[in-house]
């Protein structure tokens, strides 16, 4: 009988509390001038600089598609686009919408890049740590993703990857290792 008293308290409190909130509903809405909305909130510019813009712009990535192929993915970067954010981007792996219908990343999760530039339209990835460690077909996979995604900013004539400062010897679908890769390279990869 107690335990069926305490229910009822329980189920007789949380309906009083059910009715309360903490903003009153108003029936009829008041509009709020623009002159009274403080902090630059409408101004088109960012708040605190003298008139700075951010634009966007979308910039192709590639991810595995359900095939196993390389295939391209768009994603929202700041405009002008630079490698090291288009690099980041593609490191965040496939959306939610994508996984579902069986994209994925063969880059691992884990993965850190340190810093990345376009030097006479050869990109440079320096990493925290090796692709080494996955198996073959994931590391082709992976630096396919990152030579053809480096090529989509400005990087045509290929990749170079290091690993804390190292100079990396990659792995082709040729069966080359070579320092420098190229997106011909990896152009079998693609979901044709």
């Amino acid at each position: 009988m107690r335990r069926l008293r305490l229910l009822l308290l329980v189920v007789l409190g949380a309906l009083v509390l059910s009715g309360c909130t903490l903003v009153s509903p108003n029936a009829k809405p008041v509009t709020i001038a623009k002159s009274k909305v403080r902090f630059e909130l409408l101004s088109p510019t960012i708040p605190g600089t003298n008139g700075a813009h951010v634009r966007f712009n979308t910039q192709a990535v590639y991810i595995v598609d359900a095939t196993g192929q390389l295939s391209p993915s768009s994603r929202i970067v700041p405009t002008p686009a630079i490698l090291s954010t288009v690099i980041e981007q593609l490191l965040l792996g496939p959306s939610t919408i994508e996984r579902s219908v069986g994209d994925s990343s063969a880059l691992p999760k884990n993965l850190v890049l340190v810093s990345a530039s376009i030097h006479h339209l050869v990109g440079y990835l320096n990493f925290a740590t090796s692709l080494r460690s996955l198996p073959r077909a994931k590391q082709l996979l992976a630096i396919g993703q990152l030579v053809l995604t480096a090529d989509r900013v400005g990087a045509i004539d290929g990749i170079v990857i290091k690993v804390a400062g190292v100079i990396q010897s990659l792995p082709t679908p040729s069966g080359k290792s070579l320092p420098l890769v190229t997106p011909q390279d990896f152009e079998s990869l693609l979901d044709s």
